[in-house]
């Protein structure tokens, strides 16, 4: 029953380099699932840059079984942690239970949806810009939607694993299973020539395997958590427990999708209306390069976020046991590890922008294409720093048990900001419009951020709980 106890005794800083390395890892292994296959697709002479918009087009629908993974998983994820600091372990195993049948009924559901729709919800996301385009996007998005139910179980079940003490098998699994589409992805699509479909499948194996790995830990080698019989059911009265402290992470995906969205619509709009990308043959470089750019601000991203959640069960721990004063410490340190990580990025993006470019097949494109990835990685991620910070104090705030402000903190970013500004500023400012309002949408969030961090901070000076 005592098992986690080191949570609320070692210091912050060893806990978050405990948590966060195997967990960054995993992250962004498993963000290169969709950022390798970018690279080889740009890279195939027969696929190009329209490949390249394919991908960025089918990319929203991973996110939204994303939304409904995270919800399910950083939601049992702080129940659990929360569970364990106040001593219960029987809850803690039931709600682990739940969840795992719930992420497989949810992942089976996702991809009958997306098989009915498949068309329709390449269309919506802006797969229109050409034909070539949209064929492309409907094969590589008709052959992910088999994994997806192994995407939504393996993923949902990582933050469980790591809540049970035992990150390092979550990196080893999510790395062996990227390892294996990496292995695979140049086999198909330029030994067997498979295009879009051998990405997809590729994809789809490295899934399989996480999600076997996550079902044998279940099984076979949980530590702090135990499962019974019973603990494979449903168990309503849990879940209205724990899908609420989830849903910030479920908002914010949601609302991602819906600024993704706005900006392939946005870009395919204004990007007609160009003098260059209003040509047929250069219309899909806008829709290829935001990709590229949202690819690696998904690889920046994943490092907020590795470090934001791995003080999830060291804040719900610590809430649970009442010591604000340590989860005072770690928000901190938190906060301060993002402002840093920041900085690094802004470097990249402002200093090393072609060279990111020439991963991506810029080589083989025309002039246009570079000239557009390198304007669009320094207009666009101009102020990252801010973007890491109200990220990460998001993330934070849903740990310590607060799900709706900090869902509403996602939805200010990614809606009122994200999603309106994406509309308002290109009528102003055409296709540059689309370029600034991300940068745009980081400033005024931060200002309201900033202001939530300052009442958290107040709300943690409290006396701390002594021992019964």
């Amino acid at each position: 029953m005592d098992s986690n106890i080191f949570l609320e005794r070692e210091p912050v800083s060893k806990l978050m380099i405990h948590y966060s390395v195997p967990l960054i890892i995993s992250l962004l292994v498993a963000a290169l699932y969709n950022i390798v296959d970018q690279i080889f697709i740009a890279n195939a002479s027969y696929l190009g840059s329209n490949g390249n918009a394919a991908n960025n087009v089918v990319f929203p629908m991973t996110v939204i079984a994303l939304a409904f993974t995270l919800m399910i998983g950083d939601g049992v994820c702080a129940f659990v942690s929360m569970s364990l600091g106040a001593r219960n372990p029987k809850q803690a195993g039931n709600s682990v239970g739940s969840a795992a049948l719930l992420s497989a009924t949810v992942g089976v559901i996702i991809a009958f949806v997306y098989w009915a729709f498949r068309e329709e919800l390449v269309a919506l996301f802006g797969g229109r810009v050409n034909d070539e385009t949209f064929r492309l996007a409907v094969e590589y998005f008709s052959w992910i939607i088999p994994g997806i139910p192994f995407y939504v179980f393996g993923q949902a079940m990582n933050p469980v694993i790591s809540a049970d003490g035992s990150p390092d098998y979550v990196m080893f699994s999510t790395l062996m299973g990227a390892g294996i589409n990496i292995v695979l992805d140049p086999l198909f699509i330029f030994g067997f020539h498979w295009g879009m479909s051998g990405a997809a499948v590729a994809t789809v194996m490295g899934q399989i395997f996480t999600a076997f790995m996550s079902l044998r830990y279940l099984t076979r080698k949980m530590k702090a958590i135990t499962l019974t019989r019973n603990s494979l059911r449903f168990h309503p009265s849990l879940m209205r427990r724990y899908l609420p402290l989830g849903m910030c992470s479920f908002l914010s995906q949601a609302a991602l999708v819906i600024s993704v969205a706005s900006v392939n619509m946005m870009i395919h709009k204004y990007g007609a209306q160009d003098s260059i990308f209003g040509q047929q043959e250069y219309s899909q470089i806008p829709m290829a390069v935001i990709g590229i750019v949202m690819k690696f601000f998904q690889i920046v991203i994943s490092v907020v976020v590795g470090l934001s959640a791995s003080c999830t069960p060291i804040t719900a721990f610590n809430m649970g046991a009442g010591r604000p004063d340590r989860v005072k410490s770690l928000f901190t340190l938190l906060l301060k590890c993002e402002t840093v990580l920041g900085m690094i990025a802004f470097v990249v993006v402002e200093f090393f922008p072609s060279y990111i470019a020439s991963l991506f097949g810029a080589s083989g494109e025309s002039v246009y294409y570079a000239d557009f990835t390198v304007r669009c990685f320094r207009t666009y991620l101009c102020l990252i720093v801010l973007a890491c910070v109200n990220k990460a104090a998001f993330i934070f705030i849903q740990a310590m048990g607060r799900p709706w402000i900090s869902a509403g903190l996602s939805a200010v970013r990614e809606v009122i900001f994200g999603a309106g500004l994406t509309v308002i500023m290109p009528m102003f400012m055409g296709l540059d419009g689309v370029l600034w309002s991300m940068p745009a949408s980081d400033a005024l969030t931060f200002v309201v951020s900033a202001y939530v961090i300052r009442v958290i901070y107040g709300e943690l000076d409290m006396p701390v709980r002594s021992e019964a």
